[in-house]
């Protein structure tokens, strides 16, 4: 039977982020894409003029009939959460959608360089932390690792000892694997640190580092990139590792044609140039 995922994330009309392209990439690693919407733009919020609706009053109706259709999923994908009642939602599906056999990847989108979103008030993270508890793999940023731990962020060179550090405290919480995305180590490369339990308890080394050449200013919509394509892969069998390897590997080339091609950074990846490589995964 052909395997399915649930998206829980914003729909934007343009912009290329959120369910707009998870949604494409995981149907090309032929899993079935099935949403779950937060808020409809027609673009997203770094261009001047855009519409928003906020789902959060429907989405409990919403998700309703997918309990009455008595859905099964592969697994469930989390992204950008605009409220404490879209966390407490979300909290509520995985527990009625969560089984032995699936597995549940958290974007916790909280904040960048240091800096938290306007909605992620000290109570918006503290209900955070309640979701990442239900995370099997999660995919924070370096700002997001900090505010989930309620470390202060380092202004100075991160090294990898403190990486390894607040990756297995973060692990406690509950994370079996945990991928801190684009960290800045020097000024030439990115890297993503990955820390897996199931290398530990193997006696192998916990961690992987996977480094990319940095290209370029960020992009809006990489995240959901990293994260949809990290968990379409391991639905179909890869190792994590592998799985952000590809990962990084693919942004980095939709990155490198967006800045050949002057693509403004905020209309996103365009993914849709490379998706014959998501094909065969």
């Amino acid at each position: 039977m052909q395997k399915k995922i649930a998206l829980i994330n914003d729909v934007t009309g343009f912009g290329r982020c959120s369910i707009a392209v998870m949604a494409p990439i995981v149907s090309a690693m032929k899993i079935q894409a099935v949403t779950v919407p937060t808020a409809i733009l027609s673009a997203h919020t770094q261009f001047p003029e855009y519409y928003f609706d906020d789902y959060t009053s429907k989405m409990t109706d919403y998700i309703e009939t997918y309990k009455k259709l008595q859905l099964s999923f592969d697994a469930i994908a989390t992204g950008f959460l605009g409220s404490m009642e879209q966390v407490e939602i979300v909290i509520n599906f995985i527990k009625n959608f969560k089984n032995d056999n699936n597995f549940i990847l958290v974007d916790p989108v909280m904040g960048d360089y240091g800096k938290l979103y306007q909605t992620y008030t000290p109570q918006m993270c503290e209900k955070m932390k309640e979701l990442v508890q239900y995370a099997d793999i999660i995919t924070p940023n370096l700002t997001e690792l900090c505010t989930l731990l309620d470390y202060e962020y380092p202004r100075g060179k991160i090294t990898l000892d403190m990486l390894h550090e607040m990756c297995k405290e973060l692990a406690k919480k509950g994370p079996k694997h945990i991928v801190v995305t684009g960290i800045n180590l020097n000024q030439t490369q990115i890297a993503n640190y990955i820390y897996d339990t199931d290398l530990a308890e193997s006696g192998d080394d916990d961690f992987r580092i996977v480094m990319v050449d940095r290209i370029g200013g960020d992009r809006s919509g990489t995240g959901d990139v990293i994260s949809s394509i990290i968990a379409g892969m391991y639905m179909n069998g890869y190792s994590v590792y592998d799985a952000v390897k590809k990962a990084a590997d693919f942004v980095s080339k939709c990155i490198r044609y967006c800045e050949e091609n002057k693509v403004p950074n905020h209309y996103g990846l365009c993914f849709e140039m490379f998706m014959n490589e998501l094909v065969n995964l």
